[in-house]
Order: structure tokens, then sequence, then C-alpha cells
């Protein structure tokens, strides 16, 4: 971790948190210049080059997703359901969910991601992530913010403003990292790695299936569901040291994940596996996990 930051446990929330906090400028400008352009792309599987690659991979988590959506909000149509999606990157999921029928609104500091996700006829504005009212609409069915709550400087005020922004009957869906897992620190002292998920000003928040229930619950939303994703620490318990190098490891071992996933879809087996992810983050293990609430 650059020195010129330290990290500090919110103790409101009891998550792991970096100070100082960079400035709204300072982020945005770290978004222009370098998350999906620059070092930070492959850390975050934020390029369209490594999405595009794995597209299959994306679709069924986006099925899933979409599943979920019409469970927690029990509607059988899309028609006239909207959904936001905050920091929507290079558009896939809205492109995704735009096929089924949902009325798709996003916006992102990134120019060329705004450019291109134009191009798919998607309701798009180019704008920071310092407010969550950029289309000065505030009847939202659905909110969702995909690997973005961890890079925002304050997660209160963030979920307050997506409270406002949604109607009644409405979800929100958070996807963060889920660091500082038994897993993950089983394997790092196993590999002898330092904290190599600390990594400033790109994350600025560090949560768990324990401290995202806790802010939902402060802040006027209800936990329906969580589900996590295949646990890859485990390579690192298994000594398949993926962290850092040219990332030929890491990308055989998210394979196998891949394969995982696929042969237990294959043969039916897909209430289970989401079973499965559903325990792992009441266990606070998984690499990422997926939390639905509902405006109360």
């Amino acid at each position: 971790m650059n020195k010129k930051y330290k990290k500090f446990k919110n103790e409101k929330y009891d998550f792991f948190q970096i100070t100082p906090t960079p400035s709204a400028e300072e982020i945005t400008k770290f978004y222009n210049d370098e998350f999906y352009t620059g070092d930070f792309k492959k850390f975050n599987d934020s390029s369209l080059e490594v999405q595009l690659d794995d597209v299959d991979f994306y679709n069924e988590n986006w099925e899933n997703i979409y599943n979920n959506i019409k469970k927690y909000l029990n509607i059988n149509t899309n028609t006239d359901q909207s959904i936001l999606d905050v920091g929507c990157g290079w558009g896939l999921a809205l492109e995704f969910l735009k096929k089924k029928g949902f009325d798709c609104y996003g916006f992102d500091p990134a120019p060329e991601a705004v450019e291109y996700v134009k191009k798919r006829n998607i309701n798009i504005k180019l704008a920071g992530i310092e407010g969550m009212n950029v289309f000065k609409k505030n009847d939202f069915n659905v909110v969702t913010l995909f690997n973005v709550l961890e890079h925002l400087p304050d997660p209160e005020k963030t979920i307050n403003q997506i409270h406002n922004i949604l109607s009644d009957n409405s979800i929100l869906i958070i996807d963060v990292p889920n660091e500082f897992n038994d897993f993950q620190l089983a394997g790092q002292k196993t590999n002898n790695l330092d904290e190599w998920w600390v990594c400033p000003p790109n994350h600025l928040n560090y949560f768990s299936y324990d401290s995202m229930k806790k802010i939902l619950k402060l802040n006027n939303f209800d936990l329906v569901y969580a589900q996590s994703s295949f646990p890859l620490e485990m390579f690192l318990l298994f000594e398949d040291n993926y962290v850092g190098g040219e990332g030929k490891l890491g990308k055989a071992c998210h394979n196998k994940r891949v394969n995982f996933e696929k042969n237990m879809r294959k043969f039916g087996k897909d209430e289970k596996l989401n079973k499965f992810y559903a325990n792992l983050a009441k266990l606070n293990l998984g690499r990422q996990i997926t939390f639905y609430a509902k405006k109360r």
C-alpha cells in the first residue's frame, strides 16, 4: 500500500476505510485517466477487453441477477420497470437487462466508457460519483452498484442518496469485493504475502457480509438475500499463488472456477449452486458478495 495512505476501522459499521480520503476531483481524475485503461484495468476486470473475452461468464451472472430482481420485486413482466446502474462502465449489464425489457439508465465518470454505451442506445450520462440523482428521477425500481461502493469516499452518504431516488416497491443491489475474509487471510499467510487487496486510491472501503448488512439496516434497507461468488482465495490455500506475476496462473484459476459453475449448471444443479454461494456469504466467504435490499 502507498505509504501516503493508512487503513482504519469504521467503528459504526465495522469495515475498513482508507485515510486520507481523496477528494471528489482526485477520484474522478483517477477514473478518467487510469481505471479503464491503466494498470488497474485487469485488477478490476474493468477493461472492455477482459469483459468481452469472458462474455458467457458475465452473462450467466447477469441472468442470475435478473432472476433475483424478478423474485424480490415480485414481478412477472419487466414493462415499465426502470433500472439505474451507478458507475456502469461499459454498460454490459445494462445492455443485457435492456434486452430483457427494462428501461435502463446509467452514468459513469469515464468518457470512453460513456461513448461506448451511447452507441447501444442506452440512457447514459457522463457524471462523477459524488451524487446519485443524475437523471433528476426519484422513482427507479432498481438501483445497482457493481464493484462501485468500495471506490466511493462516503458509502453511507451514497446509500442515503440512493434511498431518495428509489420508488416504494424497489430494490438496491450492491456487489462488492469481500475483503479480509478467512480464506484470504489464511492464503496471505500461506504464501507470505502482504495485504495486496488494500490498494488506494482504487479501493477506499473494504466490506464483508456482516458490515454491509449493518450498513443497509441502519440506513433504511432490509437485506432480503446475499450471494457470494466462488472463493478464489482457496487456490492460495492449495499453494497456487496467483497474486502478482504475469497473470497466467490467475487466469488458470479463474478458468477452473468458470468450469466448476458451468458444469454445475450443465447438469441441472443451479439451485444447489445458488444455495452454496448464499451460505458462503453468511460465513463471510467468497471473492465477491452481491446484496439485495428492499427499501424500507
